[in-house]
């Protein structure tokens, strides 16, 4: 099998001649090819149609092309052609599900969910709170609270969630939901090319879900964290009055894969989004390597498609004024020294392989791409969570995200309250069990801690809690809205903010937090393992476990004018 040219300066003819091309066979099949350069589109779909492919689709502002041909012989075909810098195999289209069920769910964001909520009562809510909001506190600890009162956030903001879609429906989103300019680009997979359930069944015709619907609830949790209003109605969000766009990235099941994230953060780009949220890694893949021996050489060129395309995209992005907010992962890894990769490739099923993972060649994506803000994770008591990733290398700042094991010997430990409250929709609560089909809580519903408020007027709010670096991420999310909302200029008639002026306010105004002492923290008395233990290195300015430090809603609005100076 032919490795990608890296740099296709390799002279190649257009294509081989018909005779000494490998033969094509299999089921028709979903490939993404990126062409060489934007200016060597054209010559791709050629060298595409030449190889016995059909173009479905070209994402021109990075040059990524999705096409449909035969699962074997196509990408040894394309890649001879110096106009293609790599092909990678998607997806089967269409297979026949066989009984089990695979889905890419983060455990960890669900940690806890046999504990017992405790039950305490309202605290009276401030001006300008909702009634759940005394039991945010992660929005206390980003003092948003106090930050809404000079800077609520500016409804010509737009944040883009890149996630697995957002409920516009649900009462503390909707008033904030901006569905003209959604977008979904996915399309449900109900199965893989193992038949192993993935979707599950398309819910909708066509199996393309609206944009104001999210049948994962991962993205609904994040959008409202980042924005639900202050309609004193159940929570309101870091940014109260900004604007939510869906852009849809996500399956149901939790995957992203390339297409569709290179499309979100082109389309962010060209829609005028002024910051997106991507708590999120790129399946299937943790960690995408240039030229690992453990992988055979089509797996090696599909890393470097995905390396070379997702960085395009972040370039591009940023290029047009988009501030980036990534997660900074949940494998308690220092990203600069990473462990070996058990997980990947995660899709489909039953395709992993152990590989040990290079620092120098290999990249978590989108979080090591360029121009990102990494967000690392701690709970109520300020302590980095046991499962956030850390490290010098990627680390921009750290966000309330959640520790369902925080206040060890206190009774803190092990209760759903020392995650992250936010909004939840009502079909994924019936879907988990959690709320039964006449929109009751259900006894598994209340021993996780979900929560129904009522409206007056009939309306009705679900609220669940999770924990993760995909938490903490939308805090610091709503806190870079907030700065675009108070410093952000009119330019060719376009609102917006410079994409490094954001972070630099953003770092400039976090709350410093030190190393723990000593700086060397374990987990075992909290039941994890050694693989846990985590080593802070750096200084209160910066270190590898909260970055330059806590984001501040309230220093940011107030303080952060200094830093553009």
């Amino acid at each position: 099998m032919l490795a990608v040219p890296l740099f296709g300066a390799v002279s190649a003819v257009a294509v081989p001649a018909a005779s000494a091309q490998p033969a094509l066979s299999g089921p028709a099949t979903e490939f993404t090819v990126l062409a060489k350069d934007v200016q060597s589109i054209a010559t791709a779909q050629q060298a595409i149609k030449a190889a016995g492919g059909t173009v479905l689709e070209t994402n021109t502002a990075v040059g990524l092309i999705k096409a449909s041909a035969p699962a074997t012989g196509f990408t040894e075909r394309v890649s001879a052609n110096r106009a293609v810098f790599g092909a990678a195999k998607a997806q089967v289209i269409g297979s026949v599900p066989k009984n089990g069920k695979k889905t890419k769910s983060d455990n960890v964001e669900k940690e806890g969910r046999g504990a017992t909520a405790s039950k305490k009562a309202a605290a009276n809510k401030a001006v300008g709170m909702d009634p759940l909001d005394d039991q945010l506190w992660g929005l206390k600890s980003v003092r948003s609270d106090l930050s809404r009162t000079k800077q609520p956030g500016s409804k010509q903001v737009k944040v883009g969630v890149i996630d697995t879609g957002i409920d516009g429906t649900h009462p503390d989103i909707a008033p904030n939901f901006d569905e003209a300019d959604s977008r979904n680009f996915t399309r449900d997979i109900p199965t893989d090319v193992n038949g192993v359930e993935v979707d599950g069944p398309c819910e909708f015709r066509g199996c393309v879900d609206p944009v104001n619907h999210d049948d994962g609830g991962h993205g609904t949790h994040v959008a409202g964290t980042i924005a639900a209003a202050a309609n004193g109605f159940g929570v309101s969000g870091v940014a109260p009055n900004v604007t939510l766009v869906n852009i849809r990235a996500g399956q149901d099941s939790g995957y992203f894969f390339l297409q569709p994230t290179v499309d979100a953060l082109t389309y962010a780009g060209d829609a005028g989004i002024d910051v997106v949220n991507m708590s999120f890694y790129t399946d299937p893949w943790l960690y995408n390597c240039t030229a690992n021996p453990a992988d055979s050489p089509a797996e090696q060129a599909e890393q470097r498609t995905i390396i070379e395309a997702t960085q395009r995209a972040l370039n591009y992005a940023h290029r047009k004024g988009v501030t980036m907010v990534v997660a900074l992962g949940n494998q308690h890894t220092d990203l600069g020294a990473p462990q070996p990769d058990t997980t990947s490739p995660d899709y489909p099923a039953n395709s992993t392989h152990p590989r040990t993972v290079d620092n120098a060649s290999c990249l978590n994506l989108p979080v090591e791409g360029n121009h990102t803000i990494g967000v690392s994770s701690f709970g109520p008591s300020q302590k980095k969570a046991d499962y956030s990733n850390y490290g010098l290398e990627q680390i921009s700042v750290s966000g309330p995200g959640g520790f369902f094991r925080d206040g060890f010997g206190t009774p803190w430990y092990r209760t759903v309250e020392n995650e992250i409250l936010s909004t939840y929709p009502k079909n994924v609560g019936v879907a988990e069990g959690n709320i039964d089909a006449d929109g009751n809580i259900t006894e598994a519903g209340l021993t996780a801690g979900v929560k129904k408020a009522t409206a007056p007027d009939g309306r009705v709010g679900y609220y669940q809690w999770l924990q993760g670096t995909s938490m903490a991420t939308p805090h610091a999310t709503g806190v870079a809205a907030l700065i675009i909302s108070q410093y952000g200029k009119k330019t060719h008639g376009e609102f917006g903010m410079d994409p490094d002026k954001v972070q630099r306010v953003l770092e400039g105004t976090a709350a410093k937090i030190a190393c723990p002492v000593p700086r060397t923290v374990d987990y075992l008395k909290e039941g994890r393992d050694a693989t846990f233990t985590a080593t802070c290195e750096g200084d209160p300015s910066f270190n590898g476990f909260y970055g330059h430090g806590a984001v501040d809603a309230y220093s940011a609005v107030t303080r952060g004018a200094q830093y553009l100076k």
